[in-house]
This record gives structure tokens, C-alpha cells and sequence, in this order.
């Protein structure tokens, strides 16, 4: 389905009771975020504050349940779009005897056409209206947490183009606002935009860019999309819409946007500039990215729509709405990976809690010994989940959407000692955990039912059944261990999370090698380290803390069976990393919550919102947990 605008997806959402219309007054400042991350976190609706302070309402969490990512994509399954490009792709890749078969093609490729974007004369909708003196500012740009370096516009779709082969590339990088007609441009080392300015560096020449701020939402979504270097995004948007992309000559930029955009902010990027020192900002990773030097943006001209709506979103602790957005990628790139690169894939899923990057699990049909680290090593290999930091494979008849399924069945046939693999590679440049910026350790776990050659022994090594352990017991013994869950060991999962103080080096590995000597854990097969200041009863916190505090290579302990018959043990230290006690040199990020002012501020005007019943701040619960200092945790 394509949207005429974003006001026809407001209309569609708010006629199947998915969005709500906020007409008091809520500040930009903090108050959009606190109000935002309630209603987010419980799954509730799409969110137009009406009274911004400016002349522009804003929307937000539009995108942010299942439901709402599939009306974004014209869909009601997020599986219908993959299995239609996996049909595209058997349909082109397949056998073409006879002059027949040739023919049955000629309609699909005129409708492959079809979805190609299309430069149409004159002005577009989103050229309406010409700020006659263009002001960012004028504009409800949402600073989102309390230590961020500044207001930030969080969906730009940004367009640019290679100097040398004018092939466009239409990508989504945070924009922090400086003045009225300069912004950030934080696009990151890995990025398709941040070779093009390389090549305008190498000419000597400045660099054009093009920001659109909402249209059709199918745009926002191509602009995140993971496509191969060369392919245009709005060849994928006509595909997800059925209908082409328009797109109109930006008025003092040698690019074109889509015409049915909202808003429109022009400019260029000068190579030849210094770079500006840009955020703090509260990420997706639930943490700050901290404060770097990046590439200024210099606004030449900003236009609307005359009913322009401002598009935003935020990014923390999950679940927020990039998780659902993350969650469409998962689904529509399934086939690509499947057809072209790893044909024994059935299914693959990216928790929310591993914030994209930090865990991937992979389901297959297995046919070989050694499959699972042949699909391993294809993944790490393909496009962006290169920058997968934990890769898990199991087998085809496992439900990999039933987390406790998964848990369960990666607890029954991994040996720690023979089936989790370590390496290392690129990272994610939001990775706070590795000890040098943007490379680090990774994980391959094989959970796949062992083939003879795969064993350690002659028989696979079962998990011993426990009930749970003696946790006062081994608290009293250990006295620097604040708390254990063992509550998955009555599930048949053998891992135990434990929060502790750290206070000396070489903490965790003395602590890890004596409590596996207890006869309490001698049965357990993983121990999960995390900090004493986390609730480790809550398990998605307690997982998501882990996946981004951990750099596997370098914080994994293997306790080795002492016989063929006997289980082995892991542990991980999830605890934050110090110089003092890990001799970790890199700053270490604070997590995100708001402020006690603004929850009670929110708290106070939320009868007035029209969200119905109260629901309390999550920040309440992290605030507890954060780190001494500000966007950058102090060290003691």
C-alpha cells in the first residue's frame, strides 16, 4: 500500500484506533521522551502531540508495535514481504528452458520496473512552502535524555550521492541541532554516506546532502534498511508500496527527495571544515554514545508542506520503536541471506534485548558436521551482520520466536568447552564493551544436535537436573554477591545469573573458578556475572546489561571437564569495565533514565494526556542504577 503523505498514514492509524492525539502542551525538552518511553514500553500507541510550541505538531512511536510496522509497510504479515522476494528470487534465478518460460517472466519484470524511482518536474508537495530565512530551530527537535549533548533530529532520511558515479544513497544518522542553520552529521566510519565524503575530500570539493523529514513511512523504514552497496533504497521503497517513489530537485542542492516529504532541510557538508564535537546522545543501545568529532552540516534551505507534520522517535532501553523496525528487517532480509548466501537458514531472530548487533539466533537444517560454523562464519561475512558480537545456531525444529524454547534447547546440547567458538572482527561503533573503538571479541554458540565427529566423547554430555541451589549458602560463603537467579534451572536451562561487587582484579575469574568447585553450581553449565546495582530477577534487563557489557573473547572463563563424561562450565563477566580492575583505558557510558523532576512534571499532567490509566516512569527503576557522573560513568 503506498501513503499519499504522512497525514494519510495518521488518518490510517488513527482510524483503527492506534494513535492518540495529545493536545496539551508537552515540552520538546525531555517531557516528549518521558511520555514517550511509558507509553513504548507497554506496547501502547502512536503518540501526535498537537501543542509543540512551535508551529509544527509532532509524531512519534508511530511505528511502534507490530501491528503499526505493518501498516507502515502496507502488509499484515511481515513475512508476506519476505516470502514475495524470495519467490522474485527463484522466479529470476531459476531454469529458463523454453522460449515460454522466458515470456512468463516479461510481466514480472515490467512490475520490477514499475518500483523504480521517477524524477518528475516542477515542485512537490513538500516544497510548498520556502522559509524565507531557513531556522531549524522553528522546527519541535526533541533533546531526548537528560545528558545529551543538545536537541537532535532523530529520523532524518538523508540523501547523498557518490561524486564519481552519481549512485545515490539514502541512509538515517542522528543530526544534533547547533544554531538555526547548522546540525551534526553523525554518520559512522562503516557507512555508504561517510565513504561518499571521502570521495568529495579526495576532490576537493563540498559535499551536497538532502534531509527529508516524513512522506510515505516506508521511506523511514528504506533509509535503515541494510542493502547492498549500489542498490537505490527507494528501489526497495516502490517494492514494499507497489507504486514508485516521486521524487522532485531539491531548490539549492544538486539532489532530489520525494515529493510528497513533509519537510525538507537542504545543505552541503565542506570537507575542507574541521569537524564539530557532536553529543552525548541516549542511543539504542539503552546507553550514550559519547561525544566525537564529526562532520558539520551547513543549512542552505528548508521547505514543507503547508500541513507539515514533524516525524521523531527515540531510542534507550528496550523495547522502544526501532525494536519493531529492527524486527522488519529481520523478517524481509530472511530471504536474501537464505537465497544467496546461507541456503541452509529456515528462520533467524534478533532479540530485542541484543539491541540488533549483540545476539542473533539462527535456526537451519543440518546435514554435516560442522554446518553450524559454516553458517557462522557465512553471517559474520554478509553485509551489516558482520557486526554480530553473539551468533547462535540451532536446529530446524526449534521454535526460535519462544525464547525459553531456545534457552532450553542451547542449554541441552551446547558443551561450553567444545561447541562456543571466540574470534574477533568489527564491531558495532556504539559497542561500549571492546577494549579498542569499533573491533572486538565475538561468540558462535553451536546448540545443533552433535553429529559423532562434533563430540568431545563417545555420548553427548547431558545437563544434570537441579531444582535451583542453596543461594544463601553461597552468598554467605561469597559475601561480595549481592543476589543469584537460578530460577531457569527449574526450567531445564543450566545458566544462573549473579550480581556482584567487583573490587579487585582478576575478580570475576577467581570468583567463576570457585563458585563452578561448589557442589551448589558443580551441576550448572553457565554463570552470567553482572553488576550488584541490577535487579538480575528481571531477566530482559538482565540480558540486555549482558549483551552490551560483554566482549566475549575477552570476558569468557571455561572451567574444562575433568573426564569425557563429566559437563564443563563458562562464565561471563557482564560487569561494567574499569581501568582499575580490567585495565579497560576506553570511557565507559552511563545508561539512560530521566530526571526525578521531569517523571514528576509528567506524573502531574498525565490525567491531562488522554492516555489513559497511569502507567508509572521506567526510568524510575534505572535511576538507581546509574553510574556516578554524567554521560560518561566516573571511575570509582
Amino acid at each position: 500500500m503506498a501513503y499519499k503523505n504522512l497525514q494519510h498514514f495518521i488518518q490510517t492509524l488513527e482510524k483503527n484506533g492506534e494513535l492518540v492525539r495529545i493536545k496539551e502542551y508537552v515540552n520538546p525538552e525531555l517531557e516528549i521522551t518521558e511520555i514517550t518511553d511509558r507509553v513504548s514500553k507497554e506496547y501502547g500507541p502512536a503518540l501526535l502531540f498537537e501543542n509543540t510550541g512551535t508551529d509544527f505538531p509532532l509524531l512519534i512511536n508511530s511505528m511502534g508495535n507490530y501491528q503499526r510496522m505493518c501498516m507502515a509497510l502496507g502488509v499484515d504479515r511481515m513475512d508476506d514481504i519476505g516470502k514475495e522476494i524470495e519467490g522474485l528470487f527463484k522466479m529470476l534465478a531459476g531454469p529458463k528452458d523454453s522460449i515460454m518460460d522466458k515470456l512468463k517472466m516479461l510481466p514480472k519484470l515490467g512490475q520490477i520496473s514499475s518500483w523504480m524511482p521517477k524524477v518528475i518536474s516542477g515542485r512537490g508537495e513538500c516544497q510548498e512552502v520556502v522559509m524565507s530565512e531557513p531556522d531549524i530551530t522553528k522546527f519541535p527537535v526533541l533533546k531526548c535524555w537528560p545528558e545529551d549533548g543538545g536537541p537532535f533530529i532523530t529520523l532524518p532520511v538523508i540523501h547523498t550521492k557518490d561524486p564519481n558515479t552519481q549512485i545515490r544513497n539514502v541512509g538515517m544518522y542522528r543530526m544534533q541541532v547547533f544554531d538555526k542553520l547548522t546540525t551534526g552529521m553523525h554518520w559512522h566510519k562503516h557507512k555508504v554516506s561517510a565513504r561518499h565524503f571521502n570521495e568529495y575530500k579526495k576532490l576537493g570539493m563540498k559535499m551536497p546532502v538532502a534531509v527529508a523529514l516524513g512522506g510515505d513511512p516506508v521511506y523511514t523504514y528504506a533509509a535503515t534498511a541494510p542493502l547492498p552497496d549500489g542498490i537505490d533504497e527507494y528501489m526497495l521503497a516502490g517494492f514494499l508500496r507497489k507504486r514508485k517513489v516521486e521524487l522532485v530537485q531539491c531548490l539549492t542542492q544538486d539532489i532530489q527527495v520525494p515529493a510528497d516529504a513533509d519537510i525538507i532541510i537542504e545543505g552541503y557538508v565542506d570537507p575542507a571544515e574541521d569537524f564539530i564535537l557532536e553529543g552525548p546522545f541516549g542511543d539504542h543501545t539503552g546507553y550514550y554514545s559519547l561525544a566525537d568529532f564529526y562532520p558539520k552540516f551547513h543549512i542552505t534551505c528548508i521547505t514543507h508542506r503547508k500541513n507539515a507534520v514533524y516525524p521523531a522517535t527515540i531510542v534507550g532501553i528496550p523495547p522502544q520503536e526501532d525494536a519493531w523496525i529492527g524486527k522488519a528487517t529481520e523478517r524481509i532480509f530472511l530471504a536474501p541471506i537464505k537465497m544467496t548466501m546461507v541456503p541452509e537458514i529456515v528462520d533467524m531472530v534478533l532479540p530485542m534485548e541484543g539491541v540488533f548487533h549483540n545476539l542473533v539466533i539462527v535456526k537451519i537444517n543440518k546435514d554435516y558436521p560442522g554446518q553450524a560454523l559454516k553458517v557462522m562464519n557465512s553471517m559474520w561475512g554478509a553485509g551489516q551482520m558482520m557486526f554480530t558480537k553473539m551468533l547462535v545456531v540451532v536446529d530446524g525444529d526449534v521454535d526460535i520466536h519462544d525464547n525459553a524454547a531456545v534457552a532450553h534447547y542451547i542449554s541441552e546440547h551446547t558443551d561450553p568447552e567444545n561447541d562456543i567458538i571466540f574470534g574477533q572482527g568489527p564491531m558495532d561503533v556504539l559497542d561500549h564493551s571492546c577494549s579498542k573503538m569499533a573491533f572486538g571479541g565475538k561468540m558462535g554458540i553451536d546448540a545443533t544436535r552433535k553429529l559423532p565427529e562434533e563430540l568431545r566423547g563417545p555420548e553427548p554430555v547431558t545437563n544434570r537436573s537441579s531444582e535451583g541451589i542453596d543461594r544463601q549458602k553461597i552468598r554467605s560463603r561469597f559475601p561480595e554477591i549481592r543476589d543469584i537467579n537460578d530460577s531457569l534451572l527449574k526450567m531445564g536451562i543450566s545458566l544462573v545469573f549473579i550480581s556482584v561487587e567487583k573490587n579487585r582484579k582478576g575478580h570475576i575469574e577467581a570468583l567463576n573458578r570457585d563458585l563452578f568447585a561448589t557442589d551448589e553450581l558443580k551441576d550448572v553449565k553457565v554463570i552470567i556475572y553482572l553488576e550488584h546495582t541490577l535487579d538480575v530477577q528481571d531477566i530482559a534487563d538482565a540480558v540486555w546489561r549482558f549483551s552490551n557489557n560483554v566482549d566475549p573473547k575477552r570476558d569468557h572463563f571455561v572451567i574444562r571437564a575433568t573426564d569425557e563424561h563429566s559437563i564443563s562450565h563458562i562464565g561471563f563477566d557482564g560487569t561494567r569495565k574499569t581501568k582499575e580492575f580490567d585495565g579497560f583505558s576506553r570511557d565507559w557510558p552511563n545508561i539512560l533514565a530521566s530526571t526525578m523532576e521531569v517523571i514528576e512534571k509528567v506524573d502531574g499532567m498525565w490525567d491531562k494526556l488522554g492516555l489513559g490509566p497511569f502507567i508509572p516512569s521506567p526510568s524510575r527503576k534505572y535511576i538507581k542504577q546509574l553510574y556516578k557522573g554524567g554521560a560518561v560513568a566516573e571511575e570509582s
